[in-house]
């Protein structure tokens, strides 16, 4: 066991009782000794732990400081097969290029998952270390699975249907590879987003249910379920689906948050729908424009005109030229003219 100071105190004492001086005397001075060293004893300690403390402090700091730095502007750049689609941490991110780059992809602090998938070549996911940046390579192999390749060729009808025939053939192609590998969650989710674009809301909780059959704990296909419940007017439901998804995606789940906006903006709880679509803002690293637009136009409703011209201004750096642009441009100008002078 370790001494103690008051021990050691007194055990000096006792070796040093050949002194000439009476017991009460040896007594009376060791009890003026202990009063007058114990306080300074403590003075010593407490100032030693205000100083383990401070010193704690700063290193915990300097820590803070080097994490900052290790992350801040920290990106990825992913090199792979052309026109490959791209996700980080299940959240698509973008496609790449007819040289298989896509760049400047902003990462939050701490590993991510990464999943690449192109037409015709077998679908990856890889970890990204939390300290990665720079480029990555993610070499793709061709594949003959059937299931996969109809799964590819469903994803691709779905994103470029614009009329209800495309879609149509979207359906039938997902159906085709979920009958080709029947444990394909996935392809149900693929096939719920579909039916929703086609009005189909019981097919689309059908197809819901039936991913969560394959997987239990499914962040997309809560988000997915509670667009569906938006869209029917079940607030509440929908609430529940996009928070399960949340709570699933441990807080990660920019799609989420954006469709409790959605709920909130047609509540006429502008406020609360900013909050939310901002929240979806940074999650994406700032790469979404089309959520800059949603969050300007909660904030022009809620009367913050200035807090609406920056998320517009932020919507046309991101998407200069889009269908939308032009009618953006045009409701700043107003809005700039409605400023107080």
């Amino acid at each position: 066991m370790l001494v103690s100071p008051e021990d050691y105190t007194l055990r000096a004492l006792r070796r040093n009782s050949i002194i000439r001086l009476s017991f009460v005397e040896v007594a009376c001075q060791a009890a003026s000794l202990a009063v007058n060293v114990l306080p300074m004893r403590m003075k010593v300690f407490l100032s030693g732990l205000l100083l383990l403390l401070a010193s704690g402090e700063l290193c915990a700091q300097r820590q803070r400081r080097v994490t900052a730095a290790g992350t801040a502007g920290r990106t990825l750049t992913v090199r792979t097969e052309p026109n490959a689609v791209v996700w980080l941490d299940e959240i698509r991110r973008g496609i790449t290029d007819t040289g298989g780059r896509l760049g400047e992809i902003k990462l939050s602090s701490g590993a991510h998952s990464l999943r690449v998938r192109a037409n015709g070549f077998k679908e990856v996911t890889m970890p990204i270390p939390a300290a990665q940046r720079g480029e990555v390579k993610v070499r793709l192999v061709r594949t003959t699975d059937e299931a996969e390749l109809t799964f590819q060729q469903a994803e691709t009808a779905r994103e470029a249907a614009r009329d209800e025939q495309a879609r149509q053939k979207a359906v039938d192609l997902y159906r085709r590879a979920i009958q080709l590998r029947p444990v394909f969650p996935a392809a149900h989710v693929g096939l719920a987003r579909v039916l929703l674009d086609l009005n189909d809301t019981n097919g689309a909780l059908s197809e819901i249910e039936a991913a969560r059959r394959d997987r239990r704990v499914y962040p997309e296909a809560s988000a997915v379920e509670g667009r569906i419940y938006r869209e029917t007017a079940q607030t509440d439901e929908a609430i529940g689906s996009f928070n399960r998804s949340i709570r699933e995606s441990h807080g990660f789940q920019p799609e989420a948050h954006v469709g409790i906006g959605r709920v909130y903006e047609e509540k006429g709880q502008y406020d609360l729908a900013a909050r939310e679509f901002q929240i979806a803002i940074n999650q994406l690293s700032d790469t979404e424009p089309i959520i800059y637009q949603l969050l300007g136009a909660a904030y022009e409703k809620a009367g913050q005109n200035k807090e609406a011209i920056a998320a517009y201004e932020n919507y046309l750096r991101l998407a200069p030229n889009s269908s939308l642009a032009p009618a953006v441009r045009s409701i700043v100008e107003q809005l700039k003219t409605d400023q107080p002078g």
